[in-house]
């Protein structure tokens, strides 16, 4: 059976990137990339949604923006708390690996 050269060279090391996940055990996929874009647009969406009800009604302008700004803060925040972590890699690479 003929596999492709890097798993057949180095199978501990494809085998590692093959078990990628998060800290909550979740694998990481390249649908995280706009899961943290998706965490970014609600933030500010949500914060400057309430920033923009209450300077509605108190006709105070600048709550808007402070408000988008906030939920830009928490937003990432989360996702250095959700995807800032390390990951499970297996073993350090040896030798010429490095």
């Amino acid at each position: 059976m003929i596999t492709g050269m890097r798993s057949s060279r180095r199978p501990d090391r494809a085998a590692a990137l093959g078990r990628l996940t998060d800290r909550a055990g979740e694998h990481i996929t390249a649908g995280t990339g706009w899961n943290v874009f998706s965490y970014l647009i609600a933030g500010m969406l949500c914060y400057g949604g309430i920033g923009w009800l209450i300077s509605h009604f108190t006709h105070i302008s600048l709550f808007f923006p402070i408000g988008m700004l906030v939920g830009l803060a928490i937003s990432v925040g989360w996702i250095i708390y959700r995807y800032g972590r390390p990951f499970e890699q297996g073993n350090p690479p040896k030798g010429d690996d490095r």
